[in-house]
């Protein structure tokens, strides 16, 4: 314990996300902290502690840690490491109540936002999960000032929130079918900023505050003139930073894929900083779909995620879909270009596009799990050369590779069931 307790006393004071590791370097609990000095040494003081986290202290033969700027930053990568390794001592030592999601229904008339730890199958938006409610709530709190919202379900009584500027005063609006589509609008720009589109969002006020300017609209440019700024300034101080994401040389599986992956793409000289993954999803071939997602730096970066509609007309060949899907892809040079490709399935699926990527010097790789898309699945990666590398299902590369495969299915199906609902209502 002498090397731990020697590399305790260079923790910063400054907010952060901590890993704490066994012996055989496994992250076995994934926490944040607004200070991270004072909250990791606590684990180590000489108190008396329940005994589900003595025996987690127990267990504790290392701990590294990630700083950020703001307590925000944390709540938002704390909650997207533990989804990626979903560490044992976190699901021992959490209870349902440390778990929430914020619920927005935007398909009613006027919908409210709220905090929940149990999603519904109820066609809302649940963003989340996020890992400590006060922390959210916080945040929620300080967007409101941004994108003002109802909290309870709408009575149309005037409230002090009213006076306060935290509804969006549908209840003493003039026009109130007016106010209650601009009300959506912003709950859709909550969303965005929620699930991390921030540069997104930014980029999408100033265009709509350059239409209504153009279009003599000053009354609308200027409210999208101090929201803008709002956001800029909340961007610097408060909620999200660009150190969300990981700092490379804190994360071995970005470091290890390198090393597994230089002898066939000498291009790629240091750890992948940008890494797609795609899934093809059908049924029957119908609403053919496929998804690209984005981890930047070993990170969801959810503002970046893309959908495709399949064109062909035989959608059921999921090798033509793969192809065509990369085919549009790669049109789009606008979108930074990825260094590496990971696909769903094995060296058939990576010989159809390999070539394609080649071009533009980008790496790829299969996952062949069998259909089996959860983060239990083994992880057997396929290289360009049909050489396969299976992965015991603790190490770093298996869990990031298990975490991106999952959200590129998650978000094919998601596409897929959307455009199923809209067929079915014409």
């Amino acid at each position: 314990m002498e090397p731990l307790k020697e590399k305790l006393k260079t923790l910063p004071d400054s907010p952060g996300v901590y890993f704490h590791k066994n012996k055989t370097g496994e992250i076995i609990y994934v926490g944040k902290a607004a200070v991270l000095k004072n909250r990791v040494r606590q684990y180590f003081h000489h108190t008396k502690k329940d005994p589900k986290t003595a025996a987690l202290v127990a267990e504790i033969a290392d701990t590294d840690w990630i700083v950020v700027d703001t307590e925000m930053d944390a709540l938002f990568l704390e909650s997207e490491m533990i989804k990626r390794y979903k560490p044992k001592w976190n699901i021992l030592l959490r209870d349902d109540k440390s778990v929430s999601y914020v619920r927005i229904d935007l398909k009613s008339q006027v919908p409210y936002v709220s905090i929940t730890r149990i999603p519904q199958d109820d066609k809302a938006r649940y963003i989340g999960p996020f890992y400590g409610k006060t922390a959210i709530q916080k945040s929620l709190r300080i967007l409101r000032h941004i994108f003002p919202y109802y909290d309870k379900p709408y009575t149309g009584k005037k409230t002090l929130n009213t006076d306060l500027g935290l509804t969006p005063g549908i209840e003493v609006a003039t026009d109130k079918e007016q106010a209650a589509k601009e009300y959506k609008q912003n709950l859709r720009k909550l969303i965005l900023y929620l699930e991390g589109g921030r540069q997104k969002l930014i980029k999408q006020i100033e265009k709509e505050m350059n239409v209504a300017s153009k279009a003599q609209n000053y009354e609308l440019a200027a409210k999208l003139r101090n929201q803008l700024q709002s956001l800029q300034a909340l961007r610097k101080k408060i909620v999200f930073s660009d150190k969300e994401f990981l700092d490379i040389s804190s994360d071995q599986a970005l470091k290890q894929l390198q090393m597994l992956l230089k002898s066939q793409h000498p291009a790629l000289t240091k750890p992948p900083v940008r890494i797609e993954g795609y899934d093809v999803s059908h049924q029957s071939g119908t609403n053919a779909v496929a998804s690209m997602v984005v981890f930047t730096n070993g990170v969801a970066d959810r503002s970046e995620y893309r959908k495709f509609k399949i064109r062909q007309k035989n959608s059921q060949d999921d090798l033509a879909s793969l192809e065509e899907t990369i085919t549009r892809r790669l049109k789009h040079s606008e979108w930074p270009y990825p260094d590496l490709v990971i696909l769903d399935g094995g060296i058939t699926q990576v010989n159809t596009v390999k070539d394609q990527l080649a071009e533009h010097n980008i790496a790829v790789i299969g996952r062949d799990k069998s259909g089996d898309h959860s983060r239990s699945a083994a992880v057997n990666i396929i290289l360009a050369d049909g050489t396969h590398h299976p992965l015991p299902s603790s190490s770093h590369i298996a869990r990031l590779i298990a975490r991106i495969d999952e959200e590129a299915h998650r978000f094919a199906i998601t596409y897929h069931t959307l455009l199923k609902r809209k067929n079915m209502l014409k």
